[in-house]
């Protein structure tokens, strides 16, 4: 079940983010006065799920969720439509058009994303505020592993500031470390002030998940709610609503330290201290090879923080959304620019669909659906407007060298281009894939 509602909320989002995308050629393709030929909702090769006809363009849904498309007349795109292309040019085609008005068409799919995405952050701020956890409100200190261990952090260190400067949300520290390489963290360890350098290579490691800086907490009280799929502590006679009281007798203070215990003793059996209606239960219990009870418990950060909420007004969501979107264009450009990078390797972190629908909660959320729909809108919009042919930001390519030469490049090169940007796009689309593919294998 819990898979099957990361699929529709996925479905769902990119359906809204091509529908947008594709609407925001129709619209300047329309306003100029070009023939769209179809509008589609995912790609229809040999055949469509289903499709209608109004004026003169062809609406429908194709079979293959890859995006979708918009056909202008007179234009190379995906279709690969040469037999068109020989025929004289006609004013309601894109190729009849001046270069700037080519240009809005091109660009329109890029700027309808970018505008949904400010919009829907406005919306979001305005439904449900700004709710986070400071930095100076995380009392117990940080839980750290070896990586961290390494480089000089420890369990129990209060983060004071990062290169000097405070940051007052806690969950920003690992990616304000990462996109801005920063140099040192600044820490109160028992009453003692630490200046903790930061090396280059925890860079790549932290993009790959090590590093951990996250909030420590107390173990207790740990009430069991709910069970995984594969649960030894399930099979083992543990109910919901037993209170785990410690393991094999001994009890722990904080949770990281429960953690470590289930680490040194997977594969083994040991005994689950219970409290059950006043009575303490002794429960034998082989872990799984990763160390798991496969249990939920009550815990969650609100009921042991402080947390703070900004609610915003009507007036006041718009200038805060719009902010958070530039933001969010500027931070996700920051990571594009790790991507590329040899010393970060972050591309090795690259994935596809099921990475991308992985970040979709287990359960139907609409604060996280549409904080993650912006997100991804934002991605889309900077990823179409990369100069790679048939994308758009490919289009736009050969327009400003249109509009810089004077000269108009050839339909054939143009044929050509297409064929290369589409052959480039199917080897980063298997690359990413790929990459998911290979991360399940290695469970």
């Amino acid at each position: 079940m819990t898979v099957l509602i990361k699929i529709l909320q996925f479905v769902m989002s990119l359906s809204i983010l091509v529908i947008i995308h594709e609407l925001g050629h129709f619209v300047f393709a329309r306003i100029f006065k070009t023939r769209v030929e179809k509008f589609y909702l995912f790609f229809d090769p040999w055949f469509s799920i289903f499709k209608f006809r109004k004026g003169e363009t062809e609406y429908g849904l194709g079979w293959l969720p890859l995006g979708g498309y918009v056909k202008i007349s007179g234009m190379i795109d995906e279709s690969m439509d040469k037999e068109q292309m020989k025929q004289p040019a006609q004013p309601w085609e894109f190729r009849s058009k001046t270069s700037g008005q080519r240009l809005l068409i091109m660009t329109g799919g890029v700027l309808f994303n970018f505008i949904l995405a400010m919009l829907i952050y406005v919306f979001v701020l305005y439904a449900w505020g700004e709710t986070y956890l400071p930095t100076a409100n995380v009392k117990y200190g940080i839980v750290t592993d070896t990586v961290g261990y390494n480089i000089g952090l420890r369990n129990g260190d209060k983060i004071l500031s990062v290169d000097n400067q405070y940051i007052e949300n806690f969950m920003q520290i690992t990616p304000d470390i990462v996109l801005n390489n920063r140099k040192s963290i600044q820490v109160e360890r028992n009453g003692e002030f630490l200046n903790i350098p930061i090396p280059a290579e925890l860079i790549p490691q932290m993009i790959r998940g090590k590093g951990l800086i996250e909030p420590r907490t107390p173990f207790g009280p740990f009430i069991i709610t709910a069970f995984g799929k594969e649960s030894p502590a399930k099979n083992g006679g543990v109910l919901a609503g037993d209170e785990l009281l410690g393991i094999d007798g001994l009890k722990f203070e904080w949770y990281d330290e429960f953690q470590g215990y289930l680490l040194e003793n997977r594969n083994k059996t040991v005994v689950l201290n219970i409290l059950r209606k006043d009575e303490i239960n002794d429960i034998p219990v082989m872990l799984s090879s990763g160390g798991m009870l496969g249990v939920y418990s009550s815990r969650s950060l609100d009921r042991i923080f402080e947390l703070k909420t900004i609610n915003y007004g009507l007036l006041e969501s718009v200038p805060a959304g719009i902010a958070k979107g530039f933001k969010t264009v500027g931070d996700y450009l920051k990571q594009f620019k790790l991507i590329f990078s040899r010393h970060t390797k972050a591309y090795e972190s690259l994935g596809g669909f099921i990475t991308i629908g992985s970040i979709f909660p287990g359960t139907w959320d609409w604060h996280s659906f549409w904080n993650l729909t912006a997100f991804l809108s934002i991605i889309l919009a900077v990823m179409n407007i990369l100069p790679i042919p048939a994308l758009d930001g490919g289009h736009v390519m050969f327009l400003v060298y249109e509009v810089i030469t004077g000269r108009k490049p050839s339909d054939k090169f143009l044929e050509y281009a297409q064929i290369t940007g589409m052959i480039i796009l199917f080897g980063l689309l298997i690359f990413a894939n790929g990459n998911d593919i290979l991360r399940l294998l290695r469970k």
